[in-house]
């Protein structure tokens, strides 16, 4: 019980500092009227720029990018590149097992064209326009604004905390209990739905899943398809923190839906065609 709490706590305090920048520059948007042109005008490159941003190892840029979307300020398919680029604990992993810089270097490269592509791709086909076009986000929370952008920030960020100390505690503790072994077992080698397992996993919005994943394909337990599959699809607690931020539940929809469809599309592709990394 003590190891969870303590991951739990390192988990939170690793994501703290992005939520506050998040809600800085949303209460900072708010209150410029001419930032706000900028941004509209510049949303064009949002998914090429997400993309990049994804690789850096650390999860705190999903749960920063998801706070942005929900309030209008970047569009859905900006926060698509980012979840399928983010890398979480992967890239770290690789790096100390003594994983190939081409090994690396590919797994990286994959993750960014696949975000591009899909990014872009999902800009095209969803074409709704976001209800908060204000970019407000004081609707539901007490935070102070007009005392200022820095308190009605800090407020958001201790509320968003909150919630995300409980539920990563109850996720932390499922994980626990049931068993990282349990969840091993079902990713079988050489299965054909091997991928679309992988990618469930993938789902769960805990750093814990791109650990899982990544030691499995490192001790040669997965396939090349099932890694990549299971990476696409780990977005650290940036899904879970949509459905809290976001009202619109159809963005929400189509964003977990393309992001296990594309996770298992290509890691079907990669299995099917036996690419191998190293």
């Amino acid at each position: 019980m003590s190891d969870v709490i303590i991951d739990t706590i390192l988990d939170l305090l690793k994501i703290i500092p992005f939520l506050f920048i998040a809600f800085l520059i949303m209460e900072y948007l708010e209150h410029g009227v001419k930032k706000k042109s900028f941004v509209l005008k510049n949303k064009k490159l949002g998914p090429l720029f997400g993309s990049l941003l994804g690789v850096v190892p650390q999860c705190g840029f999903s749960v920063m990018a998801t706070n942005l979307f929900a309030s209008g300020i970047i569009t859905i398919g900006s926060l698509l590149a980012i979840y399928l680029s983010t890398s979480d604990e992967m890239l770290p992993l690789l790096i100390t097992s003594g994983m190939s810089l081409k090994t690396i270097l590919l797994v990286l490269g994959i993750k960014v064209l696949v975000a591009i592509i899909f990014g872009y791709l999902l800009d095209f086909l969803y074409k709704e326009k976001k209800t908060k076009k204000d970019f407000s986000i004081c609707h539901d929370d007490d935070c102070h604004c007009e005392e200022g952008i820095l308190k009605s920030s800090l407020i958001h960020t201790g509320k968003i905390s909150l919630f995300i100390l409980i539920t990563t505690f109850i996720l932390n503790l499922l994980i626990h209990y049931l068993g990282e072994d349990m969840i091993a077992s079902i990713l079988l080698k050489n299965n054909f739905f091997g991928p679309f397992l992988a990618s469930l996993v993938g789902l769960i919005p805990n750093c814990a899943s791109s650990v899982l994943i990544t030691e499995l394909y490192i001790s040669g337990v997965i396939t090349t398809g099932m890694f990549i599959g299971g990476l696409l699809t780990g977005s650290g607690i940036g899904l879970m923190l949509l459905f809290k931020v976001n009202k619109n539940k159809k963005e929400n929809i189509i964003l977990l839906t393309s992001l296990y469809l594309i996770g298992s599309f290509v890691g079907v592709l990669i299995d099917l065609f036996n690419i191998v990394l190293n």
